[in-house]
């Protein structure tokens, strides 16, 4: 091969940063908006090839495309037309819809405006029917008797005929028949009644609303057993969804009737209703106030619930009386929810009133004390404390009392004054409670209110008595969701985590929990509020020790079975906390805590990495804070430091996490002036070069990781700069290595990947033979001052560079053989060109032609765009070589030696 001799040619960089920087223009501000569209004007110039040949300019000017920011603001944007098509569909669909729709809509409408506040019958039902089970066997008995014979009722004068023919045809449906279904698991009588409901939908939809009715009827009838009474509450949910759909089909039937001729207005009054639609409707009328009469009604009859005959039912089915009192709650609760939303304190006093005026009067009272506005019961907290010690403990436990008061508690406060008496009463009845489970249940929800209003004194005080309670017989293990309820009520309030360590009792409150999932549960929520609230770094050793004490938790967690999601959560959440470490300029004790934490989190190899940065920046702080000063002390420091990193970063199972931190590490020591440690780390990492492996997994997919690899060979190369020869290793030695390392590395098949790198070294090398070097670090001198422009140095420079230039020509010899390598070969060329153009002296004849010939090659197959420069005449490409130089393209490309 002929040689290709190499010249750099001398460069001015601060000459060179003068010309780059971009000129300043003054603008008139109120010409010119970010914004604003942008009026591009497009001159287009057509010029002849050849003598003779004529030239012309147009020039016209034209918008840009819409922006669509500003575009929002006369509605043509995307999101405003797409709103517009979609309020025109609802609109159709709503003309089109039936009046049975309408009503529907009508009422969720109504649902929706009962506001947030209020808890729908949806949520109370799914809640109902997972509290009241049973494990006994159900019965269902229809019974579609004939109604004929009774006695007609007093009133049915004033019924009219219509009404009355219905009535007959009622009776004489399916008389006689009966059906009785028996030993039904819980299970099986919820899917009976679904499919009665069924039936039910049916019977309406053919028309046949006789029977739909009977099926109502029986329905309502099976409401009368008793039999299983602690399935009862369910029992009722189940069978008023019957009624409830009944309702519905009533509902829309009306409204149906009301649309003729024309659909009613959302809002409409008794003079837009059909004189039709009025005569059915009457019958619906009459439920005005019925929330008020039903409550009043039940407190009349509640005396009964003492009654004989209904104890005596209690002893036959072994139902303890309270047990017995809490079926009423579901009723009651939602009963006192509908009068208590939205009404006025006064209706609170005036239920208080009639609950003193009644024995067993508890489930009313806590029923009170859950319907009406926390702010309402918070006012009369004391009122309602003197109310449950007066109630009866054998018909409803006290502390099912105290906890309803307690939830009101959490949400309004009650007067500064009373609040320590209002804690102290509570508790005395809370800590008496011998069920752990429900002394939980209510300490629970105290926690709050104490957390609220208290200091870590009473707070500790509440841990203390609920480790006495919980302690005993392991009785925490049933209680993990209460238990970690409590940490994050605590959590919400106590964001000082110097006050949270310093209780006596929170750390020995953490060590009940004992599960695995669990207690890692509680460590992730106390991280994530330090994370959230620690504002400053710490150095507290209480606040450290507790830490590290959580984090280990969740570190000793991982397994082989751990997901990689669940690793990065933990990972992040440790890596919070390093970051919130800080011993000021005690840069000693700093590092022995990143060596306690490199023990600790072993396992997870991002906080590993977390580490060795924070290593890094320790040493970078380092010598920013103790420049000029005890400079011995400062440099056995920063070699401490780069010992840390050298043992860490082979613990990394990551190829390019180790990479990058080898260069990072050296770079830092190279800051440093420690070249020994940089030269150690920088060898280091191109002795793990060859172990890169050909695609590698990012986010879960196989990538190429050859990106990733001239990515980092780059900045190597642009480290290499400042990095002085060693003397016992001759010249060049690191830049020979790694050329070395990436001809030996096994390339993907159809890769450029080494000669691009080729082509990256010859801007490096043109760098290195430069008299002033573009950058270099202060107090560490580079080579340009260990060779200060020795001719033997530069001609090693120029060697190496003719070699790495045959090297690359050699390969575009090979990319020739094939047409489908057109375009690598025109990209590659057009690469090499524009290194000779910005690094090379092409004063010298050879290397301009080479120039010439990679730029003709580069656009043979038209892959370039010439962006109207002329293509050169007499070019080396019509003359068989593609470049001009060497032997023919089919030669071989040869093993090459750097050194």
């Amino acid at each position: 091969m002929a040689a290709v001799q190499w010249y750099s040619r001398e460069r001015n960089y601060d000459a060179e940063l003068q010309m780059c920087r971009p000129e300043a223009m003054l603008v008139e501000f109120g010409d010119y908006h970010p914004l604003k569209p942008i009026m591009v004007t497009d001159t287009k110039t057509s010029r002849g090839t050849r003598k003779g040949s004529t030239s012309s300019s147009s020039s016209s000017s034209s918008s840009a495309p819409p922006d669509p920011l500003s575009s929002m603001l006369d509605g043509t944007d995307p999101l405003s037309m797409f709103a517009a098509a979609s309020a025109t569909e609802a609109s159709t669909m709503s003309h089109s819809s039936s009046a049975g729709d309408l009503g529907r809509k009508r009422k969720e409408k109504q649902e929706e405006a009962m506001g947030l506040d209020f808890e729908p019958w949806s949520s109370k039902r799914g809640e109902i029917l997972a509290r009241f089970t049973t494990t006994e066997k159900l019965s269902i008995n229809l019974f579609m008797g004939s109604d004929k014979g009774k006695a007609p009722n007093p009133g049915s004068s004033a019924v009219s005929e219509k009404v009355r023919t219905r009535l007959e045809e009622l009776d004489d449906l399916e008389e006689g028949s009966q059906r009785e279904l028996l030993n039904l698991s819980q299970q099986d009588y919820a899917n009976r009644i679904e499919e009665l409901n069924q039936s039910l939908k049916e019977a309406w939809a053919s028309d046949q609303k006789v029977k739909a009715l009977k099926i109502v009827i029986q329905c309502s009838k099976l409401l009368s057993d008793t039999s299983v009474i602690q399935f009862y509450p369910s029992k009722f949910v189940l069978i008023t969804d019957i009624l409830d759909t009944f309702g519905r089909l009533v509902f829309d039937r009306i409204w149906t009737m009301c649309s003729d001729p024309r659909p009613l207005p959302d809002s409409f009054t008794m003079e837009d209703v059909n004189d039709t639609a009025k005569e059915t409707d009457e019958m619906l009328a009459a439920f005005n106030g019925y929330w008020n009469k039903n409550i009043f009604d039940l407190l009349a009859t509640f005396r009964q619930i003492s009654g004989e005959s209904i104890q005596k039912q209690l002893v036959v089915q072994r139902v303890e009386a309270p047990e017995y009192l809490t079926l009423y709650s579901p009723a009651i609760n939602w009963i006192l929810q509908c009068i208590a939303y939205r009404a006025p304190e006064s209706l609170l006093t005036e239920m208080m009133e009639r609950c003193k005026t009644l024995a067993n009067n508890a489930l009313l009272l806590n029923s009170v004390m859950r319907a009406f506005r926390p702010e309402f019961v918070a006012a009369r907290a004391t009122d309602f404390i003197g109310m449950i010690k007066d109630c009866d403990e054998s018909g409803f436990p006290k502390h099912l009392l105290f906890g309803s008061l307690g939830r009101s508690l959490a949400c309004a406060d009650p007067p500064e004054s009373e609040r320590l008496t209002i804690l102290n009463e509570a508790w005395k009845v809370i800590t008496k409670v011998r069920s752990p489970q429900d002394y939980i249940s209510c300490a629970e929800v105290w926690v709050e209110f104490t957390c609220r209003h208290f200091s870590k004194r009473e707070v500790n005080t509440v841990l203390a008595d609920i480790i006495k309670h919980m302690t005993p017989d392991r009785a925490f293990e049933d209680a993990y969701p209460q238990l970690l309820s409590v940490i994050r009520k605590i959590l919400t309030h106590f964001h000082d985590f110097s006050l949270l360590f310093s209780m006596e009792r929170f750390l020995p409150f953490l060590d009940m929990f004992q599960k695995d999932s669990v207690r890692v549960e509680v460590c992730k929520s106390i991280m994530e509020v330090f994370i959230k609230h620690q504002v400053e770094v710490t150095r507290d050793p209480v606040i450290l020790n507790a830490m590290l004490h959580i984090c280990k938790t969740m570190h000793d967690s991982v397994n082989a079975l751990t997901l990689e999601d669940e690793k990065r959560s933990l990972s992040l959440l440790i890596i919070g906390f390093i970051r919130m470490v800080s011993f000021g300029r005690d840069f000693e004790q700093q590092l022995s805590f990143c060596v306690e934490a490199r023990a600790t989190f072993c396992n997870l190899e991002p906080v590993l990495v977390q580490l060795i940065h924070t290593v890094n920046q320790l040493a970078m702080e380092t010598r920013r804070v103790m420049r000029g000063n005890h400079s011995r002390k400062t440099a056995a420091f920063v070699r401490a430091c780069a010992a840390y990193s050298f043992i860490t970063i082979p613990s990394l199972s990551s190829i390019f996490s180790r990479l990058n931190l080898y260069l990072l590490s050296g770079q830092v020591a190279l800051a440093n002036q420690c070249l020994s440690q940089a030269d150690a780390f920088l060898k280091a990492a191109v002795g793990v070069l060859p172990e890169v492996p050909r695609s590698i997994s990012v986010e879960g997919k196989f990538r190429s990781s050859e990106i990733f690899l001239l990515d980092f060979i780059n900045n190597f190369l642009a480290t290499l700069l400042v990095v002085p020869d060693h003397p016992e290793h001759g010249v060049l030695y690191l830049v020979r290595g790694l050329l070395n390392m990436v001809q030996d590395y096994t390339w993907e098949d159809n890769s450029d990947g080494k000669v691009r790198v080729y082509a990256s070294a010859l801007s490096l090398l043109a760098a290195m033979s430069q008299e002033t070097y573009l950058y270099s670090i202060p107090k560490m001198d580079s080579n340009e001052t260990l060779y200060g422009g020795d001719p033997k140095f530069l001609s090693e420079i120029n060697k190496l560079c003719e070699t790495l230039i045959g090297q690359i020509l050699d390969h575009l010899k090979v990319l020739a053989r094939d047409e489908q390598n057109a375009r690598r070969q025109s990209a590659l060329a057009f690469s090499l060109f524009g290194v000779l153009l910005a690094h090379g002296d092409l004063r010298n004849s050879k290397l301009n032609q080479l120039a010439i010939n990679l730029w003709n090659l580069s656009h043979k197959h038209g892959h370039c765009s010439d962006s109207g420069v002329h293509e050169t005449s007499g070019s080396a490409v019509q003359h068989g070589s593609p470049l001009g130089y060497g032997p023919t393209a089919h030669a071989a490309v040869p093993h090459m030696n750097f050194g």
